[in-house]
């Protein structure tokens, strides 16, 4: 395991690097995207209203990209806007925000919010490996297994990811500010719709902002969060999240994250693992993918995540 010193030596590296490389792409570039209207408060009676307005913003966006010649947006947002697709919210500023829903938030019984890791953003939305394509997945995985079970899956990029690589990575500044957000979104659908219960599904540094939002959203019913991928949350143990939820960690034999040092320094690093018997997490077994495979149809990790998200727990099978 690297030292504490050596930890430190890497981060300001990093750091003035990164540094180095966003001031030269700030020079002379103005954010070309407007910001969005303000939107009514998440309640049942607002969702419609929800929807519209975010489609105007998508709809705005994507004129904007097509005089910009921005090909990956136009691309991004036409799909976006196809018969049937449904956002909470959508900001196209920086890497972006779009909270997408997919089923009924009113109605349902259980919805599973799915909270996306670093490397998220609007043009990578859709892929199978980012946030609103594993969503679909999820939910499609859920129509099979259960049918005729009230279930929405919300899939939420509705924080500032850090990118991929850069110092957002290696501090929990984004996700503590991401926390607040997930806060917002969970209270406003329990006001939508108040006999749904919860569950997170948090991957990887999404996992450090399921871990920050826990003891805020103890109030809700929240009753699943299931961390997986994760470099670690800041948390010592499950116990000290402070939820009365089941806490679910997981990591796939192939994933990469293993070999983050579980260390945290002067504010850098994540700390404990959440798929270590120590944490305290109930452990699921997420099989033998990459870590950008979690969600993938037919894999071990898509199966007992989306047990979790019905809250089928005595299904899951275990590491």
């Amino acid at each position: 395991m690297p030292s504490a010193h050596r930890l430190r030596r890497t981060a300001a590296v990093t750091a003035v690097l990164a540094a180095a490389g966003s001031t030269t792409a700030a020079v002379g570039r103005a954010e070309p995207y407007a910001a969005p209207a303000a939107l009514p408060a998440l309640s049942a009676t607002a969702l419609q209203a929800r929807y519209q307005a975010a489609g105007q913003e998508i709809a705005r966006a994507r004129a904007t990209a097509e005089r910009l010649h921005d090909g990956g947006r136009v691309r991004t947002l036409a799909a976006f806007l196809a018969p049937g697709r449904r956002f909470l919210s959508f900001d196209a500023r920086g890497h972006g925000r779009a909270v997408e829903v997919i089923g009924d938030p009113a109605r349902a019984d259980r919805i599973a919010v799915v909270v996306p890791g670093a490397g998220s953003s609007l043009t990578n939305f859709d892929s199978g490996k980012f946030v609103g394509g594993g969503s679909r997945a999820l939910y499609r995985r859920a129509l099979a297994d259960a049918p005729g079970t009230r279930l929405a899956v919300i899939a939420w990029l509705g924080y500032d990811a850090p990118s991929m690589p850069s110092t957002g990575v290696l501090t929990a500044s984004r996700a503590t500010a991401g926390a607040r957000e997930l806060h917002r979104l969970v209270a406003g659908l329990h006001r939508a719709n108040g006999h749904a219960r919860f569950a997170l599904l948090c991957h990887s540094y999404g996992s450090v902002v399921c871990a920050k939002a826990a003891r805020g959203l103890a109030s809700t019913p929240v009753d699943e969060i299931a961390l997986f991928g994760s470099p670690g949350t800041t948390a010592k143990n499950a116990a000290s999240l402070g939820t009365r939820a089941r806490v679910w960690a997981g990591r796939s034999s192939g994933d990469w994250t293993k070999y983050v040092p579980k260390v945290r320094v002067a504010g850098i690093g994540f700390g404990a693992d959440p798929a270590s018997p120590a944490f305290g997490a109930l452990r699921f077994d997420a099989g033998s993918g990459p870590h950008s495979a979690y969600l993938k149809p037919g894999s071990t990790a898509l199966r007992n995540l989306t047990l979790i998200a019905l809250g089928h727990n005595a299904e899951v099978t275990h590491a």
